[in-house]
């Protein structure tokens, strides 16, 4: 039977990660943690209106994101904008394959997987389901360890902008395309971030 901190008493802070006796205090008094000194919460306040609210602001900014050129490239008067697919595709035919599959994967498969698995999560404790919690839990760590490499293929378009900027007939500038890819790597792990893992062992008080 899962035995959560709160049936023993003890909370944890957001920000260090100390354990703390949990005590009830009169209205307009917070409990503050004894070693950073920042205000504990049972759970984070209103976490799922805020994740539900920043998922889907990124998923809306995702359909753009594909669909919005990424970058525009102009070598000797020639060159055409390129979406997430399309500079893919150019780098396969580059024989650029292994560049190609890390773009594929930091662009499409990673932001999709994140937002999955967010919404999994979401779905989950909404219904309080009782389901393989440790998993749930395992699901969260990775959606939200994955978070700092979503970013790769921005960081490629800024190092490729900066390096064809050094020929005198070429020029590379980012397209509304990355703005909005950007946002939606900093919504998901803004949407992570705000998600309260407890949530999920919550649902298991229901079998006591």
């Amino acid at each position: 039977m899962a035995v959560r901190a709160l049936d023993r008493g003890l909370v944890c802070c957001h920000s260090c990660g100390q354990l703390s006796r949990w005590r009830r205090l009169s209205r307009g008094q917070e409990l503050a943690c004894p070693r950073c000194l920042r205000t504990v919460h049972l759970r984070k306040p209103n976490a799922m209106g805020k994740t539900w609210a920043l998922l889907i602001a990124a998923i809306i900014l995702y359909i753009p994101a594909n669909l919005m050129p990424v970058m525009a490239s102009v070598s000797y008067g020639r060159g055409s904008p390129d979406t997430i697919m399309s500079g893919v595709m150019s780098l396969f035919s580059s024989n650029q394959a292994v560049l190609a599959i890390i773009v594929f994967v930091a662009s499409i498969m990673v932001p999709v997987l994140k937002i999955l698995g967010l919404m999994i999560l979401l779905i989950s404790v909404h219904r309080r389901s009782r389901g393989r919690p440790a998993d749930r839990t395992r699901l969260y760590r990775l959606v939200e360890l994955v978070g700092r490499w979503s970013m790769l293929d921005v960081f490629m378009i800024s190092l490729m902008v900066s390096l064809m900027q050094f020929g005198a007939l070429s020029t590379v500038e980012a397209g509304p395309g990355a703005v909005c890819f950007a946002a939606v790597v900093v919504l998901t792990m803004l949407a992570a971030q705000s998600f309260d893992p407890r949530l999920i062992w919550d649902g298991m008080e229901e079998q006591r």
